[in-house]
């Protein structure tokens, strides 16, 4: 019986015409599954699904996912990443380039939250750096990390009243229900690469990631070092950020859920 799968281009030029329509037509690809980013049941059969395929230096393992959850894409892993894909029968962790923008001295801290804006919770990573961000090639000791930001697009705020513009190109990796990457558009339009990566997958909490599956979408604000901190409670780390923006130290911007 044919399944309602969803084959992009990238995936179909990956594993070839002839496997595509294998998976197509019903004859490789499986009735149920785990969807690779919620982690609940799914059914080519019943629902569309999406093909994600994972390649590694290697080897590659291709994983299915709800349409509504993942589109289907190519996503480039490291060969050690892939090993713990197939242990599991999923994808897992981006390991691209990371942007030349963060020297490697700086580490990036991301806390992940729900904000609440105009009467709803919205799903939002904090991200804030653990020394300053100087432009490269620059001399000093200058923090340039929000006016990066701005020129990738990122809006300066002044308060925290409303969901900040998408910010097409760029989005948020949840896959196996945690949360792995935030990449940005590659260079040339090429893929996307992993402006942050997780060392490890992060932990969300339900309620996280059901905002994230209801909005498609994660709020991602930054502050320079100093400016927010660890925040052992939620509404501690909003009154942080309110603070911040009160103090023009604050930029933010919506981005697409596993979007490419």
């Amino acid at each position: 019986m044919p399944r309602m799968l969803d084959v992009s281009d990238e995936v179909r030029a990956e594993i070839g015409d002839e496997e595509a329509d294998r998976l197509l037509a019903g004859e490789t690809a499986p009735g149920s599954y785990d969807c690779t980013s919620c982690r609940t049941p799914g059914d080519s059969e019943q629902e569309r699904t999406s093909t994600v395929l994972f390649i590694g230096d290697e080897t590659a393992v291709l994983a299915f996912a709800h349409a509504g959850c993942l589109p289907s894409q190519v996503v480039q892993v490291t060969e050690e990443q892939l090993r713990g894909a197939v242990k599991s029968i999923t994808g897992d962790t981006v390991d691209l380039e990371p942007d030349t923008v963060v020297p490697e001295q700086a580490v990036l801290g991301v806390t992940s939250g729900l904000v609440l804006l105009g009467g709803e919770l919205h799903p939002a990573l904090v991200v804030e750096p653990t020394a300053p961000i100087a432009r490269p090639g620059a001399l000093g000791a200058g923090d340039d990390f929000l006016p990066l930001l701005i020129e990738q697009g990122f809006m300066p705020l002044t308060e925290l009243s409303a969901v900040p513009p998408v910010l097409h190109g760029w989005s948020v990796l949840l896959a196996v229900g945690q949360l792995h990457a935030v990449l940005q558009p590659g260079s040339n339009g090429g893929q996307p690469v992993a402006w942050w990566q997780a060392h490890q997958p992060l932990q969300v909490t339900e309620g996280w990631r059901a905002a994230a599956n209801k909005y498609q979408q994660v709020l991602m604000f930054a502050a320079p070092v100093g400016s927010i901190g660890r925040q052992p409670r939620e509404d501690l780390l909003r009154d942080a950020l309110d603070k911040a923006a009160a103090n023009g130290k604050l930029v933010g911007a919506a981005l697409p859920l596993a979007g490419t």
